[in-house]
């Protein structure tokens, strides 16, 4: 299976380490509409660190998901993150699509730590070659055993996966589908999920620099619970803002406090790091997306410590939808976490 792998519609199905969500668009004259939406919750540790701990829960629970909200078709986009995954630029000599397909083991051989047999490769040619002969490559390595297991629960469930794609790169295509880019603008998508927070930066459409780190919504969840003495729901609550048993919103703002710092500075390290490498770009804006996206005070403490714009993305900022079909409040609440399930939801197959 192509990593990028379509022409027809698929429903875009995102699998995080504390939900499952699928998101299904039809494209009109005027843009995308919202055709169907799911979200349901996972139990604590059916993924752990992006490894699938209880492939039979997620199969049922995505099974039962697909019934309630009547998916219409069976073939689904779905993605991958995490240490697995590597994302490359590369340089290689001048060459056609087929005979870069021909030689991307050997291509890649100096920038893959898994032996060729144990990943699955693609590739997007980003640009032509200067006076050097060579050109710019894309280079994603994904480990087979991820894609594996990530596709068994799917099909246990009774889809078809067509498309694997990349977090960051889905991510990519909800945020360009939904805002538009001034010419040379630099962004940093930042989808902070429950125990993965993926970075991409995109210049002029093209991403110039990705990185997952392992810090998510969960680690306030786990703060809160220990400090405070309440079980995970109840924390869960609070960290949205909401009052849970006898404890209130107010008694949770230093914690969140001390862990957004702790999540600006894993992404000021990210950013540092691509910065070293690049010091004549300009980051613009941080764009942040995500069901910990949400967290009271998060973007004012990313906004202080990077010194850079921030602000909250809606994944359906441009996607229409049937306020009869679709309660306002509930798109409103699950929205911030439906940046990946959109950007799926925009693949086609074979496409790339």
């Amino acid at each position: 299976m192509a990593l990028f792998g379509g022409s027809k519609s698929l429903a875009g199905l995102d699998i995080g380490s504390s939900s499952i969500k699928v998101v299904q668009l039809k494209e009109t004259g005027k843009g995308y509409r919202l055709t169907n939406l799911g979200v349901r919750p996972l139990p604590q540790e059916v993924i752990v660190d992006g490894a699938i701990m209880d492939a039979g829960v997620i199969s049922d629970t995505l099974r039962e998901m697909v019934k309630d909200v009547k998916l219409k078709g069976k073939d689904v986009a779905v993605s991958v993150s995490g240490h697995s995954v590597i994302i490359k630029k590369i340089k290689v000599q001048e060459m056609t699509e087929d005979e870069l397909e021909r030689n991307l083991p050997f291509e890649a051989e100096q920038y893959v730590p898994f032996d060729a047999s144990e990943v699955n490769m693609d590739f997007v040619i980003l640009g032509g070659a200067g006076g050097d002969g060579k050109m710019d490559v894309l280079l994603v390595v994904v480990k087979k055993d991820v894609i594996n297991d990530l596709t068994t629960v799917v099909r246990d469930a009774g889809l078809n996966p067509v498309v694997v794609d990349v977090d960051a790169f889905a991510l990519e295509n909800m945020y360009e589908t939904n805002y538009v880019l001034a010419p040379e603008e630099v962004v940093a998508l930042v989808n902070v999920g429950a125990s993965t927070t993926n970075i991409n930066i995109i210049r002029d459409g093209i991403s110039i620099f990705t990185r997952d780190i392992s810090v998510g919504g969960n680690q306030f969840t786990e703060a809160i619970q220990k400090q405070l003495q309440v079980s995970f729901e109840e924390a869960e609550q609070l960290k949205k803002g909401r009052a849970a048993g006898d404890k209130g919103p107010e008694e949770v703002q230093s914690i969140l406090g001390v862990i957004s710092d702790n999540l600006g500075q894993e992404i000021q390290r990210s950013l540092d790091f691509f910065n070293s490498s690049n010091p004549d770009i300009q980051i613009s804006r941080v764009a942040l997306c995500g069901g910990g996206s949400s967290v009271p005070g998060l973007v004012q403490t990313i906004e202080q410590r990077l010194g850079t714009q921030a602000e909250i993305v809606n994944p359906l900022e441009s996607i229409s939808y049937n306020r009869k079909k679709f309660d306002e409040s509930y798109i409103e609440e699950v929205g911030p976490m439906l940046g990946i399930g959109v950007g799926l939801a925009i693949r086609k197959a074979f496409d790339r």
